[in-house]
């Protein structure tokens, strides 16, 4: 049980983040969603109390891709808890046309990436400061086909909308492997985990800036999982005693596309050690969000 504990999670609102969160409050976790959309989150919030009408469930606004919202979402949270247990950076956004954060990112960069690193740093008082606490990030089968283009960050030398998403995910990964590096460097007991879905059918599926249509819907539901299946990857990283920080989790089955979690091999293309510094040094500078790892 996680009774007394609190857990953030980012995009708790739909898809993988709202069975995450259903699964944390049906262990008497208390939830916060922090989402972009308040309403939308309004809605989760009410769904989730009808199953659960006891629970502790807030509602609390995150822009991934500002960092202003961003600060004040971790300086209220501050404000209003003395701990954190658990971090689940778990929001995305999928294959958009070119677009940019309001502070100027490549929008799948800034908000899949850069949005949760500098989330992460401007929450790690509270987390270095809770015992058994974790940071759970969601990355993707996609990383495997990632490189970090370190010349072309904004996209404005040639934009490829999948290219750029692959990059954020294994972005993703780098972090959450490289953050468990520093806390184990640095006597920190708070620990990282990766983790990926599998193929879900969730909101993030979209046809550039369109939703799909129902009936592609209706057809791909035939070969993804659930939203249900793909959030068991999370909650596996998220309460799993044996996890010792540094593990990246997903299914196995079907070529790692479907199934329940286990413990996964992440691909080569996010074990350079000097890409993973050079990541970490640029998403520093780019956020101005320095962590205490010196």
């Amino acid at each position: 049980m996680l009774t007394g504990k609190t857990a953030i999670i980012t995009g708790g609102n739909s898809g993988i983040g709202f069975e995450t969160a259903k699964a944390l409050l049906a262990l008497e976790a208390q939830v916060i969603l922090a989402v972009r959309n308040t309403k939308k989150g309004a809605q989760a919030r009410a769904t989730l109390l009808a199953l659960y009408p006891s629970a502790q469930i807030d509602v609390m606004k995150l822009d991934l891709a500002n960092l202003e919202t961003i600060r004040k979402f971790a300086e209220q949270f501050s404000k209003a808890f003395d701990k954190l247990d658990l971090l689940i950076n778990n929001a995305g956004i999928m294959t958009p046309p070119l677009s940019k954060t309001t502070d100027g990112f490549e929008l799948q960069f800034g908000s899949n990436h850069l949005g949760h690193f500098a989330l992460t740093g401007l929450l790690l008082p509270l987390l270095t400061n809770t015992s058994g606490s974790r940071v759970v990030t969601v990355s993707s089968r996609a990383h495997s086909r990632g490189t970090i283009d370190f010349d072309n960050l904004e996209g404005t030398k040639g934009y490829q909308a999948k290219k750029f998403y692959n990059q954020s995910k294994l972005a993703n990964l780098y972090f959450a492997l490289e953050l468990d590096k520093r806390f184990k460097e640095h006597g920190c007991q708070t620990i990282s985990v990766a983790c990926h879905p599998g193929v879900s059918a969730t909101n993030i599926l979209k046809l550039g800036s369109q939703e799909i249509p129902t009936a592609v819907k209706r057809v791909a539901n035939l070969f993804l999982q659930p939203p249900s299946m793909g959030a068991l990857s999370a909650i596996y990283a998220a309460t799993e005693p044996s996890l010792m920080g540094g593990e990246y989790i997903g299914p196995v089955a079907q070529f790692q596309r479907r199934g329940y979690p286990a413990l996964g091999t992440p691909h080569t293309n996010a074990t350079d050690p000097e890409i993973s510094c050079k990541l970490w040094d640029v998403s520093e500078k780019l956020t101005t969000v320095v962590y205490p790892f010196k």
